[in-house]
């Protein structure tokens, strides 16, 4: 059975991000069965994202039949399902068992506020409890899991390691605010070309300097960006108070982000 506070923590991040997902349990196995009473899994569009509730046959068949679901649910059916399979008479298999599964079908929604931040260093890290209290959802995102472990933590925080973190901008939701706060330039710009060629994010914000805005601009238009997407994020993002101390550079960007969302309001922020 999967590891419960991650498990559970998965269906948080679901929620939170407003993804459509079928949570599927196991209330009753009778006989010889595959897997016990209590078993659950997590289906989303993409096929199973987490637990099992026995691999095989019946984890085929509750896939396909929780992807059915989402579909309905998808044109505002999201009534749950219990069903009753005999594994040997509706699936096939050699067992003589039967299992009764519970289906509870979650649409997309437009979630809280999303606010994506790509690196986990010292500004973010002071960045996220000045967010985390606001009603939004915090995604940090860093491939160095020591610096993702110093993000505090909190019921609307989320923390990936990933080594390849341009990889998830196509998997962001349309109305996330989104920061990049890596290393440095060279680790900024494959996020921020992907973000700027198939996406167009309310806010797009990178830390920086005016030097450090004009090589990424020029960096981006050599590689086919258009001149005028390339021009299209703030930098240095935050308003231009404060010194450079993290966490007051972290309030400017703060500031920042709530007079954009209020501006865009009620497109970018509304639920």
């Amino acid at each position: 059975m999967a590891d419960s506070a991650g498990f559970f923590a998965q269906l948080a991040a679901l929620e939170q991000e407003g993804a459509a997902f079928v949570l599927v349990l196991l209330v009753e196995a009778i006989g010889s069965t595959p897997q016990d009473t209590g078993a659950r899994m997590i289906v989303t569009p993409a096929g199973r994202l987490a637990g099992t509730v026995g691999g095989g046959r019946v984890e085929a068949r509750a896939i396909a039949f929780a992807q059915e679901l989402l579909a309905a649910a998808a044109h505002g059916q999201t009534a749950t399902r219990l069903v009753h399979w005999s594994l040997k008479g509706d699936l096939g298999m050699t067992c003589g068992g039967a299992v009764r599964l519970y289906f509870e079908p979650h649409a997309a929604h437009r979630a809280a506020w999303p606010i994506v931040i790509f690196g986990a260093g010292h500004v973010a890290q002071a960045l996220v409890p000045v967010l985390q209290p606001l009603p939004c959802s915090i995604t940090v995102c860093d491939p160095r899991p020591e610096w993702i472990d110093g993000v505090p933590r909190a019921r609307n925080v989320r923390t990936l390691v990933h080594e390849n973190p341009a990889a998830l901008v196509p998997e962001l939701p349309d109305h996330a605010f989104v920061l990049c706060m890596t290393q440095g330039h060279s680790t900024d710009r494959p996020i921020l070309q992907r973000a700027l060629t198939e996406r167009n994010f309310p806010f797009l914000g990178v830390i920086g300097s005016d030097a450090k805005a004009a090589v990424l601009r020029r960096e981006l238009i050599a590689a086919g960006v258009p001149a005028a997407r390339a021009a299209a994020f703030f930098c240095p993002v935050g308003l231009p108070f404060g010194s450079n101390h993290p966490h007051e550079i972290a309030l400017s960007i703060a500031a920042q982000l709530l007079q954009e969302r209020d501006r865009l309001a009620p497109t970018a922020s509304g639920p």
